[in-house]
Order: structure tokens, then sequence, then C-alpha cells
């Protein structure tokens, strides 16, 4: 895969959504329009954090590459050469995924 050329900024990730079941597990092959939008995805660019009052800047707790979860309705979905990604704040992120 192509590395993404985009930085965000402050306390936003850039995600690659995790490609949707096209197959139920009975077996029912299922159209893009009943596809359930991915709620999981691989973080592929981070911002430098929360300019906090201080004037410092508050680190984020995700790095490039790991897989996290997100709210179904959150972020902004963009396109970035070519690749559909989603860009949301740190805190609309709901967990990581540990191995």
């Amino acid at each position: 895969m192509a590395k993404i050329k985009i930085r965000p900024l402050d306390d936003r990730v850039v995600i690659r959504p995790a490609e949707s079941e096209e197959i139920t597990a009975g077996g029912i092959v299922l159209p893009d329009s009943a596809k359930e939008k991915p709620q999981r995805g691989t973080v592929v660019a981070v911002g430098s954090g929360r300019l906090l009052e201080s004037g410092d800047r508050a680190g984020l707790s995700l790095e490039v590459g790991d897989v996290v979860i997100y709210g179904k309705f959150g972020g902004t979905d963009i396109e970035v050469n070519g690749e559909d990604v989603k860009i949301l704040r740190e805190v609309e992120i709901l967990a990581k995924v540990l191995d």
C-alpha cells in the first residue's frame, strides 16, 4: 500500500477503515447498500497532540499501525491518493485493539 501523504493537526488521527464484510456467516453475499460501515481501522497518521493552556502539547496515546475501534458516525470521510480514509479526533476513538 502506498504511504498516505497527509499530516493531521493537533489531536486528530487518520484511520484506514477495515474492509466491510461481503459474505455473512450463513454464506449470503451482501450488496454494497446492505454492508455495515466498518467501525474498526488502522491508524496511518497522527497529529502532534492537543495544545494545552500552558503552551505544551498533550501527547496522543495512539501510534501509526495501531488498530482501533471508533463510533459508527464519527469523524470525516475523505479520499487521499485514491484511498478512502477517516479523520477523527482522539476522543472519538473508543478503544485500541490489543494483540
